[in-house]
């Protein structure tokens, strides 16, 4: 059973801002890189932003600058922020860690909308 909640996502203007947060359970979350993944309509799903459980981060080149993940310990939660929205950004988000990615369990994900 999958244990990923993704929350967070809407509507927003191009430019403007949105904070993603994933709540998932201990056993899935301290032992496993954590990521953020996106699906457009019409387009495979690609990896977002990683965070290592040493907090290492690791983005994608079309985020960089733009986009935050961190890890939240006391609430085994990742959270996305993402600032400087545009509307290539607009897409179903999803966490995930690597274990969960490698076995094809994702969760429902968020929608993220961003209009010009």
């Amino acid at each position: 059973q999958v244990q990923l909640v993704e929350s967070g996502g809407g509507l927003v203007q191009a430019g403007g801002s949105l904070r993603l947060s994933c709540a998932t359970s201990g056993s899935i979350f301290r032992f496993n890189v954590m990521g953020w993944y996106r699906q457009a309509p019409g387009k495979r799903r690609e990896m977002v932003a990683r965070i290592t459980t040493d907090a290492l981060t690791y983005y994608a080149d079309f985020v960089k600058g733009r986009f935050t993940i961190s890890r939240d310990n006391a609430k085994n939660a990742v959270n996305l922020q993402m600032n400087s929205l545009k509307s290539d950004d607009t897409a179903v988000y999803y966490c995930n860690s690597d274990k969960g990615t490698r076995e094809g369990n994702w969760g429902q994900g968020t929608q993220v909308t961003v209009s010009s």
